[in-house]
């Protein structure tokens, strides 16, 4: 921003860089009239990202002041764009009556909106949180130095829901990937971070930062901030009986809202302590590898796991099933209680079909609540939550005959809301618009006054004419009329004739050329009260929408909660109709180490290719874990099937039934995964650094309770350094860490490592060749294969017909001119020699030597030593004269 002499400014300006100066780091919308202005730098942003016209004020002076501006009723539609483009927007509004107001119109900021604060319908995705999450290093502050335990809170402004938990630092980057925040609260004293690490939150999760002063990362004094806002003496109910890290970066979001949003927090009611010893741990890469929630090619949920599985009926549904698939559980009783819940449902069609129906007129009550909780709400959101709530009798209704733990447990917590949502069908119209300001929000009947002020507004004209009526039988004056005009107002007409007979309540109001206008009390009253019923009439229902508002508020907790039990139900039941309609089974998730999945089928392509896809059988476990070596041509499946198996394992952890013939799934702690090829050069790591990062991570971390899914490991290397690796790599998971494993490669000679381990299993993908092609059965066998079939692939992907036969050839030499001494393939001999079109000859292919020619001729049998003497002389002469 260009530098400006406050003084020489007008109130209003100086007024607009009081304010800009408190948000400097937002974009600031100064509300002026039916616009909400921004100038400088804010108006060339909006103007860039909005699409709108960037004008100036002062365009005669030698500074002028770029200007753009927004009509306030459009702010809904434009704040998304600004929001999702990665900007803070501060809303500074009028707080005062312009026509009441003496000098400059009082102004305040109301709201500060970022990433991670958003509330409202337009700006957030139904089927997906939006987390502000904040992370205090224990060595921050007063904490030990050095330590290696971080603080991870995080909330969901829009539901209410808030989490806290203390985990390693190691962990720190996956558990964000999974959480996925859209904000990120980070200390501003960069000297307590690691090194660059606002930057990789930003690279790695794709997080919007905040920085926050040090000194607010306290432990102390979050945990009393929280006390406070939870009305409670301490937070070990909430099971944190101590200050920590956690509770620290809990305090700072709770600061970080009360700043921004001026609002109460009530409907932010409890803080959940999260283990993640309670779930399956999935790192980033795996969450990335299998695709769980996006697809690595272009980030769509479409094509991902998460896309193929949401067929929930409802936003809090479609939410709670993202937190089940990245929190698998690892609790075999609580695997086991979603898992009764999904086979009743299954085996009761009527009962699940009924149920879906129902959730479909189910609105987002979490959501909904919030916004009645925070003041943000419209008539819509009522009438929305009244619906939903006329919705549970018949949830439970439905639910009334199962008897599986769960369902039984979640149909008595669909509380009885009749009286609650009767009170809002009777006092909100059903006709309301988006908007208080629009009014027709109250029903007919619930307020005399609104009915009366209505009716004054719909009815002046039949009132003007019956008051005139009235007036001349009064009078006795039959040319006397009631009329009205802007200027004026009403008035009552006599022609000047008439004037002696005018009655004394008649107040003389304005002199015409041939007539005279009077006033009544009457006409007087009916006046002012006509002229201002409509505005006192949308006055008067905005103040009884807040009341009702107030009284659907002080529910919010009980809303909360069912709505908790509505998203769970809703998920049971998506899991069932997949179940049903996509023909899953059962898996049976055990304390054992064994796996064991019979006709497996990939849970997206399976759907994907309607029915095309080829099933498969795997078998890994037993005392020490199995590790399966995969080899078999490209494309013919060996990455598809391994992270197959990584889904299932996945899918039963959830309470899911499994899409396979049959299922045993030993308990699992963590799934790993390397797969791909990826670099990251922004922080100095080729693609082998990557690969080998993984490959560490997977070493050092897994356990024999661990799922280990490699593709291709020490293929970013050259062949014998890869080869190796690979070979030790496969080598130390099955003698040491003994946890099942699936590992798909083209080093044929890793297969050899199923002579020296009992725990080591080879596998294949089935071919048919057919005269010059291949045909790919996609079907796993045991044993190991020694082809590739690059070639053939190569072919398939369109490269010229000169490349592939060139590259036949060159295979061919390949294999026939292999050197033992050297324990290398030689490519090309003597090399120094073009061939006829000036191309280096790749392999020694000279003609015939006539010496060598000689020497093959020679009878050894039948040679004396005479003559053996000679044929050296011979020989020796020769080579002397070349």
């Amino acid at each position: 921003m260009q530098n400006i002499d406050i003084n020489s400014l007008t109130p209003a300006m100086k007024q607009y860089f009081g304010f800009k100066q408190q948000y400097s780091e937002a974009i600031l919308l100064f509300r002026m009239g039916d616009f909400y202005e921004t100038f400088y730098d804010d108006a060339k942003i909006c103007a860039q990202v909005l699409g709108i016209s960037l004008t100036s004020r002062n365009k005669n002076s030698d500074n002028p002041v770029p200007l753009a501006g927004l009509p306030y009723h459009a702010l809904d539609s434009y704040l998304p764009r600004l929001i999702k483009a990665g900007y803070k927007v501060a809303v500074c509004e009028q707080v005062e009556d312009p026509a009441t107001a003496k000098g400059v119109v009082k102004r305040d900021v109301v709201r500060l909106i970022t990433p991670g604060t958003l509330t409202e319908d337009n700006l957030l995705g139904g089927a997906a949180e939006n987390y502000l999450a904040a992370i205090c290093f224990d060595s921050q502050g007063k904490g030990a130095k050095g330590s290696d335990k971080v603080g991870i809170a995080w909330v969901d402004l829009s539901t209410g829901q808030f989490y806290a938990q203390v985990t390693n630092i190691r962990y720190l980057i996956d558990e964000l990937v999974r959480i996925s925040p859209s904000e990120c609260l980070i200390t501003e004293d960069k000297e307590d971070l690691p090194s660059d690490f606002g930057q990789q939150l930003e690279d790695v999760i794709g997080t919007v930062v905040s920085t926050r002063p040090g000194w607010s990362f306290d432990k102390k004094q979050g945990y009393q901030e929280l006390s406070r806002i939870f009305q409670a003496g301490s937070l070990e109910g909430f099971g944190f009986a101590e200050p920590d890290s956690s509770i620290a970066a809990a305090g700072v979001i709770v600061e970080y809202l009360k700043e921004t949003q001026k609002i109460a927090l009530d409907h932010i009611s409890s803080l959940r302590k999260i283990n993640r010893d309670h779930f399956l741990q999935l790192d980033q890469t795996t969450l990335r590898s299998l695709e769980i929630e996006r697809t690595i090619r272009d980030g769509s949920t479409s094509g991902s796991l998460l896309g193929s599985l949401n067929h929930a009926l409802t936003a809090m549904g479609s939410r709670k099933l993202r937190h089940w698939i990245c929190y698998p559980l690892n609790n075999l009783e609580e695997i086991q209680r979603r898992q009764g819940a999904v086979a009743e449902l299954v085996g009761f069609d009527n009962t699940r079909d009924q149920l879906r129906a129902i959730l479909k007129n189910v609105t987002d009550i979490e959501r909904i609540s919030t916004r009645i909780s925070t003041g943000r709400t419209v008539p819509r959101d009522l009438l929305g939550l009244a619906q939903a709530l006329r919705q549970l009798p018949d949830i439970r209704q439905q639910l009334k005959d199962c008897c599986s733990e769960l369902l039984v447990e979640l149909s008595g917590q669909c509380d009885d809301f009749d009286s609650l949502a009767g009170m809002i069908e009777n006092s909100i119209s059903p006709d309301a618009g988006l908007s208080i300001r629009d009014g027709n929000i109250i029903c007919p009947g619930y307020n005399e006054q609104v009915d009366h002020l209505r009716g004054v507004c719909r009815d002046g004209q039949s009132w003007l004419a019956n008051y005139q009526k009235k007036l001349i039988e009064e009078t006795g004056l039959p040319n006397l009329k009631v009329g009205y005009n802007k200027v004026f107002g009403y008035y009552v007409e006599l022609s000047r004739i008439y004037s002696e007979k005018v009655p004394a309540y008649f107040v003389r109001k304005q002199t015409l050329k041939n007539a005279e206008r009077y006033i009544t009390d009457e006409l007087k009253q009916y006046e002012t009260e006509a002229l201002t019923a409509e505005q006192r009439c949308k006055e008067l229902e905005e103040r009884l929408f807040q009341e009702i508002r107030r009284e659907v508020a002080s529910h919010t907790l009980r809303l909360q909660q069912v709505a908790e039990t509505v998203a769970e139900i809703d998920v049971l039941s998506t899991f069932a109709y997949l179940a049903r309609s996509r023909n899953y089974c059962r898996p049976e998730v055990h304390e054992g180490h064994d796996l064991e999945i019979k006709e497996g089928r990939h849970p997206v392509l399976d759907v994907q290719l309607g029915g095309k896809f080829v099933p498969n059988d795997v078998a890994l476990g037993g005392r020490f874990g199995d590790v399966g070596i995969i080899t078999g041509p490209n494309m013919s499946g060996k990455s598809t099937y391994i992270r197959q198996t990584a889904l299932l394992v996945l899918l039963a952890h959830t309470g899911s039934y499994i899409p396979a013939r049959s299922g045993q799934v030993g308990l699992t702690d963590r799934i790993f995964t390397r797969v791909g090829a990826s670099d990251e050069l922004s922080r100095g790591q080729s693609t082998f650094m990557v690969e080998m990062v993984e490959t560490a991570n997977i070493i050092n971390n897994a356990t024999d309770r661990s799922i280990v899914i490699l593709d291709e490991v020490g293929r970013g290397t050259s062949t014998y350094d890869g080869l190796s690796l690979a070979w030790a790599i496969t080598e130390h998971i099955s003698s040491t860490i003994k946890c099942r494993t699936l590992f798909a490669t083209h080093y044929h000679e890793i297969t050899e490592l199923s002579e020296l381990y009992d725990n080591v299993k080879n596998y294949n993908v089935a071919v048919r060749e057919w005269k010059d092609d291949v045909v790919f059965l996609h079907k796993i066998l045991k044993g190991r294969t020694d082809k590739s079939y690059g070639i053939h692939v190569a072919r398939l992907a369109g490269l010229p017909k000169e490349i592939i036969s060139r590259s036949n050839e060159i295979l061919q030499e390949l294999e026939s001119n292999f050197s033992k001494e050297a324990h290398r393939p030689e490519l090309a001999g003597k090399l120094g020699k073009k061939d006829s079109v000036g191309q280096m000859a790749l392999f020694n292919n000279h003609p015939p030597d006539p010496l060598l020619e000689k020497l093959k001729q020679v009878d050894l049998d039948n040679l004396t030593p005479l003559q053996a003497i000679n044929l050296l002389h011979e020989i020796k002469t020769d080579l002397e004269n070349r």
